[in-house]
Parts: structure tokens; C-alpha cells; sequence
């Protein structure tokens, strides 16, 4: 088809055949945008939240998400799974079958979206460990999930509790990141909870360690 108001624009070869046999061309790749917030917002109530106010356990996690530029993500939606306190899923899909939730009330996933500063809040309980393969054992640890405008993808990292070292050397997952950045998975612990840094992208040896699932 031609234009004939613009004689200059590009020209498409038309074909008779199924569009399955049709050859195409390098798609353009694009960036995810704000759509994470048109899609997901708002938010279920508390969704920050994985126990209720009152349970035994009760902690505070935060995250500050920043860029290459070293600025916050002020877009930046995080959505955290982790097991309960006594590392356990209320789940047919734990292998160990499903088990009633410890404490009452807890959830395995939150999903919060960040503040102009860059910063998320959860509260949950800090989960127990996970039994791995050949009789070994997963640290407690946190499962993070990022999003934020420019990614194509969701970006995984794990947050890990600065108490629990001996655990950490035994970490299937954790000792599979090079020695000197496993340091960057370790939350800083506060007097609210826990704090993690995730720096998205950093030229300085900054960089949280992402993984592919």
C-alpha cells in the first residue's frame, strides 16, 4: 500500500499467504513504562502487610531501590514470598505438603510500591530456613521481586538476615554468588528491623547480584 499523502513512507510488501509464513523483521524493543502501575494499582488492602499488627514475631523490612545514577526509583513496585516462621508454605505445591500458617494470619506474599524517596516497607515475620537438596539447608531468607519503569523484566534477588552466618555458609543459593558480593544480600539490621539497598545498576561494584529463574 502506498500513502499517497506521504510518498516518502515506508513501502510493505503485501502477501497471499497465512501471516504464520509471512517474514518479518526485527521487532523494536520497548520498555515496560508506568503500565506495572496501571496494571497492578491499587494494590490489595495491606499489602505491605503479612501478618496481622498484633503477631507474635511481628518484624519491619525495608528496601530503597536506586539506579545507574545513583537516584532513587520513585516508580519502583517490590513484591516479596518467603516461607513462614517456622519455614513452612500453606501450600500443596510445598513438597512437604501444606501446613497451617505460623503465626495465624501470615501470608507468604506482599507486594508494596515505593515512596518518591525510592522506599519500600514490609512487614512479615522473619522466616525459617528451607530444607535443600542433598540434606542441605536454605538460610532464611526473603524472596524479592522488582519492577520499575525501563525494565523488560522482573528483576529476582533474595534478602538474607545478618544473624544467621553460620547458615549463610551453607546456602545453596548464597554460595553460589562470588564471595565478595554476597555482602550485598545481607540486610543491615535497625532498630525498626531490616534494611537492604538494591541498586538496580552501578559501574562502582555496587550492584545487588540478580538472579535467572
Amino acid at each position: 500500500m502506498i500513502d499517497t499523502q506521504n510518498p516518502d513512507a515506508p513501502r510493505y510488501p503485501v502477501f497471499a499467504r497465512s501471516q504464520d509464513e509471512v517474514p518479518f523483521g526485527v521487532t523494536p524493543s520497548q520498555t515496560v513504562g508506568p503500565y506495572v502501575h496501571i496494571g497492578l494499582y491499587p494494590t490489595w488492602e495491606n499489602s505491605g502487610n503479612t501478618v496481622p499488627e498484633d503477631a507474635p514475631g511481628r518484624i519491619t523490612v525495608s528496601f530503597n531501590v536506586i539506579d545507574g545514577a545513583g537516584q532513587p526509583i520513585g516508580d519502583a513496585m517490590i513484591e516479596t514470598w518467603q516461607a513462614d516462621a517456622e519455614g513452612r508454605f500453606n501450600s500443596p505445591s510445598d513438597p512437604r505438603g501444606a501446613a497451617e500458617a505460623t503465626p495465624a494470619g501470615f501470608r507468604s506474599l506482599a507486594r508494596v510500591f515505593a515512596d518518591e524517596s525510592g522506599t519500600i516497607v514490609v512487614h512479615t515475620v522473619k522466616p525459617g530456613a528451607l530444607p535443600a537438596e542433598d540434606g542441605t539447608a536454605e538460610a532464611p531468607h526473603i524472596n524479592v521481586g522488582l519492577f520499575a519503569r525501563g525494565m523488560l523484566e522482573r528483576l529476582y534477588t533474595r534478602l538474607y538476615f545478618p544473624e544467621d552466618t553460620d547458615a549463610h555458609a551453607s546456602d545453596p543459593v548464597l554460595s553460589s554468588v562470588p564471595e565478595a558480593d554476597r555482602p550485598k544480600l545481607i540486610a543491615e539490621k535497625t532498630d525498626r528491623g531490616y534494611h537492604l539497598t538494591i541498586h538496580v545498576q552501578n559501574t562502582d561494584g555496587r550492584e545487588t547480584p540478580f538472579f535467572a529463574l
